[in-house]
């Protein structure tokens, strides 16, 4: 449950529309239902802006199902990330009003539209087109929680003239997420460019010593450029989500 259904809520409440006793049915999952196997934290809307978002990587189809149940009962926009392609199919066989981002391995469902809220457009950025599923993850993220979202992709640094070409679309930005692998370092220059916050995600693409996505964090984690900020290995959400923080008005 978010600020808008309890306003809505307590708006109807008020003109008669709906009883005491059925706002109490509203709400007594708050603030989390038990189910055994999960605790669903139906009071994040509130206190966060963002309803609990399913974390799909190694959890049961049914266990997804259930969830998803319990939160679209709250009236719920859900977002579950880390999902396969086969967990997808079974998730839209049931709930076939879904849609599934296949290239950020995320899957959403809409309760009602979200208002464009944000100060300004979040620009994601991809070092190369191995780098785009983390991105279309932090990309899929942002839009989720009301965010104009641009994405730029391939522009890594092995042709610094590609960056240069978008570099209308990276000074209007208002917060820019950088997805980079091998030795990470497009975020140091696109730091180097903006007077905007820049959110660095490392990837785990590249050859052995890169030591599956750690070289890049190092190197992001030690870049010269101020302002850069960095999130874990392939948290492509992480980045979406920090960034709809920051774009907040």
């Amino acid at each position: 449950m978010d600020q808008d259904i309890l306003k809505d809520l307590l708006v109807r409440l008020s003109q008669g529309k709906v009883t005491v006793e059925e706002s109490l049915e509203r709400l007594k999952t708050l603030p989390f239902e038990d189910l055994g196997f999960a605790c669903i934290d139906h009071h994040r809307g509130l206190r966060r802006g963002l309803s609990e978002v399913i974390f799909g990587e190694r959890k049961e189809v049914a266990d997804i199902l259930a969830i998803m149940e319990q939160m679209i009962d709250q009236e719920e926009s859900i977002l579950v990330t880390r999902l396969s392609k086969d967990k997808a199919g079974e998730i839209l066989n049931r709930f076939p009003e879904c849609t599934f981002h296949e290239r950020a391995r995320a899957l959403t469902l809409i309760r009602s539209p979200k208002k464009i809220s944000g100060r300004g457009k979040i620009l994601v950025m991809s070092a190369g087109t191995s780098d785009i599923p983390v991105a279309e993850e932090a990309a899929v993220t942002a839009g989720f929680m009301g965010n104009e979202v641009e994405t730029v992709y391939d522009v890594g640094i092995s042709g610094l003239h590609r960056i240069l070409d978008h570099r209308e679309r990276v000074m209007k930005a208002s917060v820019i997420v950088v997805v980079a692998g091998m030795e990470g370092a497009l975020p140091s220059v696109v730091g180097g460019l903006v007077d905007r916050p820049v959110i660095a995600v490392p990837t785990s693409v590249g050859y052995g010593a890169s030591f599956n996505g750690i070289a890049a964090l190092l190197g992001m984690l030690n870049s010269c450029a101020s302002g850069v900020t960095v999130v874990n290995i392939d948290n492509g959400f992480g980045a979406g989500y920090a960034a709809s923080v920051i774009n907040r008005e």
